[in-house]
């Protein structure tokens, strides 16, 4: 390795040049970090909803409703179904969303690639 004087200016301009157009570790280290926090909160969500749902299966009687408690146990089974699917469309939404975003993000990385810097 060689050391080579460099004066402060040039230096510090070089140093602003760096950081303005790469992201910090600290601010790649926190982002990871919010995104495993989202991660662990959205298992947690999913874990408390499957637990919901095999509470219903074993509540769930196989004779017609014929009661307002039967008829009142089907509509929340009929509500938890349907916000079941409700979530899963929204989330896989979401995912295809962050699909693009990454895809769009990758294709300005190429474009700005390509160009010559001046």
């Amino acid at each position: 390795m060689m050391r080579v004087l460099v004066p402060d200016r040039l230096r510090k301009a070089v140093r602003t040049w760096f950081d303005s157009r790469y992201i910090s570790i600290a601010d790649h280290r926190q982002d990871i970090r919010d995104a495993l926090w989202e991660v662990q909160t959205l298992r947690r969500e999913v874990a408390t909803l499957h637990k919901e749902v095999e509470r219903l299966r074993e509540t769930r009687t196989p004779q017609p409703a014929e009661n307002r408690a039967d008829q009142a146990l089907r509509t929340r089974l009929d509500d938890t179904g349907r916000l079941a699917r409700e979530t899963a469309a929204a989330l896989d939404g979401v995912l295809q969303n962050e699909v693009l975003v990454w895809q769009a993000i990758d294709a300005l990385r190429a474009r700005g690639e390509e160009q010559p810097c001046a």
